[in-house]
């Protein structure tokens, strides 16, 4: 069991990417500590939980969890797809406030507890359109990039301190959060198309790439971004 008895921290837990992290690392014997907006009637019964919307504050969290904390995922994210023309300033802050600023208050508000652990993780959720352009995606593309940003520059800043820092950047992954881009047999059947492995992600495809940043595995792997996209970021398969 990689993870027996190590402390993990999952932001964003209730649902899609992360609740489906929480039942992995449950199963491999992690203490799991969630904080998100509501509890879900589907976490194992151990799961320590903090009721916290980042976008509010994110001061509760230094009282919240344990003295030595070995991991943290922030999969808090969302999905704010229009047309640039229809952007507004506020949907730039919003989506800005959510992605990078919730993470990074999050990071500031557990490092004490990180640098107790003698291998610490940090894994945070990208976007493949953070590098690959797609239309109507500017607003979480620029948000996402900026996480990208973040997270190598804390790599390198917290490698002294032995916490290791790293990104998965997923594609369209079937989550109730992308409900509406695949809610039709046709919708589903064009995501897959656009992939060159013929399928859209599901939630597993990512929280076992979080789990491995996590692990003792990737222990030499830092300030990297692991796309998990079914080969869609860099990959031409027509012509």
């Amino acid at each position: 069991m990689r993870f027996k008895n190590k402390n993990i921290l999952v932001m964003g837990a209730s649902s899609g990417i992360g609740l489906d992290l929480v039942h992995l690392l449950n199963a491999e014997g992690a203490n799991i500590f969630a904080a998100c907006r509501s509890r879900s009637t589907l976490w194992p019964e151990s799961v320590e939980y903090l009721e916290m919307d980042v976008v509010d504050s994110t001061s509760a969290l230094s009282s919240f969890l344990p003295e030595e904390l070995d991991g943290l995922v922030y999969c808090v994210g969302n999905i704010n797809l229009k047309p640039f023309a229809r952007i507004s300033e506020s949907d730039f802050i919003d989506d800005f406030k959510l992605n990078v600023v919730g993470a990074a208050s999050s990071i500031q508000q557990s490092l004490k507890s990180l640098k107790n652990s003698s291998s610490a993780s940090i894994v945070l959720i990208s976007s493949v359109a953070a590098r690959t352009g797609m239309a109507f995606h500017s607003s979480i593309a620029a948000s996402k990039a900026a996480i990208e940003g973040l997270a190598i520059s804390l790599a390198a800043e917290l490698s002294s301190v032995q916490i290791r820092v790293n990104v998965v950047a997923p594609s369209l992954t079937d989550t109730p959060l992308a409900s509406k881009l695949l809610n039709t047999p046709e919708k589903m059947e064009a995501a897959a198309k656009r992939h060159p492995l013929g399928k859209y992600g599901t939630a597993k495809d990512i929280s076992a790439a979080i789990a491995f940043l996590l692990s003792t595995e990737s222990s030499w792997i830092t300030g990297q971004i692991i796309p998990v996209n079914g080969g869609l970021g860099n990959l031409k398969t027509t012509f």
